[in-house]
């Protein structure tokens, strides 16, 4: 079997889990001699960076792998890391380029071997998770919010996750007493046992003092689950965190590179890594970060807050683990959910089930991808 046809495509869509926000993605669709498709995503967010990560396929490592045996997923991830030595040490566009054609490379790999992604790591380690409401605070008072938030417990969900400083109307993340009061109303409308975090997000500007008031605070409503208060690159404020608080400190998403994650491990400072397959090299190279991640003793969170393709990445990565607590879930129906994935991931119960079908498991609807594409 060879690769015979590999096309990238930057995606547009509007996001209801962001207070209908336009955003951008980029996949890639590999085509085999034998009419095996894979499909793999680079989550680069911005316009910008999905075309230069669509170029990057295109114009660079698109051809490295045209008739090449996809099934050997190691040897061409090695290819990759290695032709992008001058563009890709830190990461970056070159990793979001690699995340893509490697997750595509392995959901041929499933198909052509008739096994779910999740067999080809090694089995399961768990049949299910937890589901994971994973939003954008965005109403305009902390009654709706507290209102919504409930809604997804009462749904079912087992946890939520709240992002502050989003798009919206909500003004989290700007003083300590609203931001009190939104978690204070919360935890009212769950009760004492449901399970809150709140991720600071990149519009919110913390320094060390400020985190440690607001971790302290929130941990009196029963929230010790923090992420990204600082930037990962900040150690020296995450150790001042970690040993002023007891909170679960949770931060790595913004990461690409296994060097990158090594050294945040090493630091000490995170309890929970996150980690997106759609960013860190594809399918192999969260595995080599997972491997560090249990070596030091942590556990994993998989960010997978976009399309169908990169949660049942995700998804996978984290059945195939014991080390993953939680599975994240945008819970309004979206396009890159729904639309274009004819057998979107779902939790029943409040659980997300291993998944049977092979490869990634994704039931691409091909023409609702490119009625999203704008390159």
């Amino acid at each position: 079997m060879r690769i015979v046809k590999i096309e990238p495509m930057g995606l547009r869509y509007i996001e209801p889990n962001d207070y209908n926000s336009t955003r951008h993605t980029m996949f890639v669709r590999v085509e085999t001699d034998e009419g095996i498709v894979g499909w793999g995503e680079g989550m680069a967010m911005w316009p910008e960076a999905v075309a230069a990560t669509v170029a990057v396929v295109e114009h660079g490592l698109g051809r490295l792998l045209l008739g090449a045996d996809p099934l050997e997923t190691l040897a061409h991830w090695h290819r990759l890391k290695e032709h992008t030595w001058w563009y890709g040490l830190e990461g970056g566009i070159a990793s979001f380029a690699i995340s893509a054609l490697d997750m595509a490379l392995w959901d041929i790999k499933g198909k052509a071997l008739e096994q779910p992604l999740y067999k080809l790591l090694g089995g399961a380690c768990r049949d299910k998770l937890p589901a994971n409401a994973s939003i954008h605070a965005k109403l305009a008072t902390h009654e709706e919010n507290a209102r919504e938030i409930a809604g997804y417990f009462a749904a079912g969900y087992r946890s939520c996750k709240v992002g502050f400083g989003k798009n919206g109307h909500a003004r989290l993340g700007q003083t300590m007493e609203y931001d009190i009061g939104f978690v204070r109303e919360v935890r009212k409308l769950i009760g004492p046992d449901a399970e809150l975090m709140v991720d600071i997000g990149a519009n919110v500007k913390w320094d060390v003092a400020h985190a440690v008031k607001m971790t302290k605070a929130f941990a009196e409503y029963g929230v010790d689950w923090i992420e990204d208060p600082f930037p990962p690159n900040r150690l020296a404020d995450y150790r001042e965190l970690r040993a002023a608080t007891n909170a679960r400190i949770v931060t790595g998403e913004r990461l690409t590179t296994l060097d990158q994650y090594d050294a945040l491990i090493r630091s000490g400072v995170a309890d929970v890594i996150a980690i997106d397959p759609a960013r860190t090299d594809g399918i192999t190279g969260f595995g080599q970060i997972a491997a560090l991640v249990g070596s030091a003793g942590r556990k994993f969170n998989t960010h997978c807050w976009c399309s169908a393709l990169t949660t049942a990445a995700s998804l996978h990565l984290s059945i195939a683990s014991p080390l993953a607590p939680i599975m994240e879930l945008k819970p309004l129906r979206n396009p890159m959910q729904h639309d274009i994935a004819r057998n979107p991931i779902e939790h029943r119960d409040g659980w997300v089930h291993k998944p049977e079908e092979p490869g990634l498991g994704v039931d691409i609807d091909e023409e609702a991808v490119r009625r999203l594409r704008f390159l």
